[in-house]
């Protein structure tokens, strides 16, 4: 245990020294490794690593996900999500940032990506919100917040790599992530309102409602059924989790050409986005199998299991303090990163621990609840500061608004995540009721 703290120690080094986070693994668990078991197996380990990651069938699915979402995209969908929910929302105070966050969750609902969503929406939605004389703290808050959905509602690449990680039945995942999806849009809804109860500044009394034209209920057609054709495939029997990536990806490619938004140059730059994305998404699950397996065979979960039943720490408290280390590491590292990096030594643990009751007394239910616990901490982390991942992205796009600028928009957010995240310890039944 000594020697995994000190790797993990030497690692947070790393990364505080700006070396990208799937280096840092692989350096540290390679040379871990090979301290412990000599440099010729910790070679065949890294060696073994790479050669079976590059060539997992399973995460094929990362690729189509993230190039499905692209190609939406790029093809002008998430504007017509937009100008749709501004239809409903559109005559209450704070309408345009509840359009914006019903909008982020229609769009994450068939992206998997908290990043792409926030970076595509707030081309979308920035633009109307200052014209009409919404603050840009409230507008960006909600683009902030909107897009941390992206990795809760299914597809989602997150769920997917979490199922891989611990051998869980990725479609169950999705379906777990359904209802704590719809209850984190609702959050983030009613977040808003007290948002502008509290500073009526904030947003206008009223905006103007734009009429829906045929283009956005196509948009709104073309994302829910995309949506239920990949849900209803994989649970209907007509194709396995792996395979329905990659009808998604050929579905949305069919609608993107069929409403006329993609063109060549939309097109290759969803090619080359998605192979960037890939790429980089690959490097890190190398460099997290090589740390898991030093880590593993240093012994470090059979440890922290063996201290925590020699403390008599009860289970929630367990939970409790594995809750407020992923708050912590999620100001630091990236949402992927923190979760392939921790998932193998708390996963182990939580397994093993007797929450007393009932609707978890299943190993499967403890890891369904335990997979969507990790991501909404993870989507907190999103936009938590100092690093907030979503709060750079925004700062990328928008470069006249400053980073506190953000952040005062995303604290009351943030609040509602974390009576959500409450709730889904409280009551597990939130995230097992479909899945189970």
């Amino acid at each position: 245990m000594t020697i995994s703290l000190i790797a993990l120690a030497i690692l947070l080094v790393m990364v505080f020294a700006r070396i990208p986070i799937a280096f840092a693994m692989a350096i540290v668990g390679g040379v871990g490794f090979a301290l412990l078991r000599g440099w010729s197996p910790a070679g065949a380990m890294v060696g073994n690593a790479v050669f079976e990651t590059g060539l997992n069938y399973s995460l094929s699915v990362v690729p189509l996900f993230i190039f499905m979402g692209n190609v939406l995209a790029g093809s002008g969908i998430a504007q017509g999500l937009f100008s749709a929910a501004d239809r409903v929302f559109g005559r209450m105070r704070g309408g345009l940032a509840m359009a914006t966050v019903l909008s982020c969750g229609g769009f994450s609902a068939v992206c998997g990506s908290s990043l792409a969503t926030a970076a595509t929406m707030s081309k979308v939605t920035m633009p109307s919100m200052r014209r009409f004389g919404y603050s840009d703290s409230l507008a960006t808050g909600a683009i902030a917040a909107g897009g941390t959905l992206g990795i809760l509602i299914p597809p989602s690449v997150v769920l997917i790599i979490f199922g891989l990680l611990t051998e869980a039945d990725i479609g169950k995942l999705f379906l777990a992530g359904i209802i704590p999806g719809i209850v984190g849009i609702i959050g983030y809804l009613l977040a808003v309102m007290v948002a502008v109860r509290m500073n009526p500044a904030l947003a206008p009394q009223v905006s103007e409602v734009r009429p829906m034209n045929t283009r956005d209920a196509v948009s709104v057609a073309a994302v829910l059924g995309l949506f239920v054709f990949i849900m209803a495939g994989i649970y209907g029997g007509f194709f396995t989790p792996i395979e329905a990536a990659g009808m998604g990806a050929a579905a949305a490619l069919l609608i993107a050409f069929a409403t006329g938004g993609m063109t060549r140059a939309a097109l290759w730059t969803a090619f080359l986005d998605s192979a960037t994305a890939s790429a980089m998404i690959f490097a890190i699950i190398i460099g997290a199998e090589i740390f898991s397996n030093f880590v593993s065979f240093a012994g470090l979960p059979d440890a922290l299991s063996s201290q925590v039943e020699d403390m008599g720490l009860s289970p929630w408290v367990v939970l409790l303090l594995i809750v407020v280390i992923y708050m912590v590491l999620g100001c630091f590292l990236e949402s992927l990163s923190m979760i392939l990096l921790t998932v193998p030594v708390f996963y182990p643990l939580v397994s093993d621990l007797d929450f007393g009751l009932a609707v978890l007394q299943d190993p499967d239910a403890v890891l369904i609840w335990f997979a969507i616990i990790v991501v909404v901490v993870t989507e907190i982390s999103l936009i938590t500061p100092p690093i907030g991942m979503n709060v750079f992205v925004l700062r990328s796009v928008l470069p006249d608004v400053s980073l506190g600028t953000i952040f005062r928009g995303v604290y009351v957010f943030w609040v509602a995540d974390l009576i959500r995240l409450a709730l889904i310890i409280a009551v597990p039944i939130l995230s097992l009721y479909l899945a189970t």
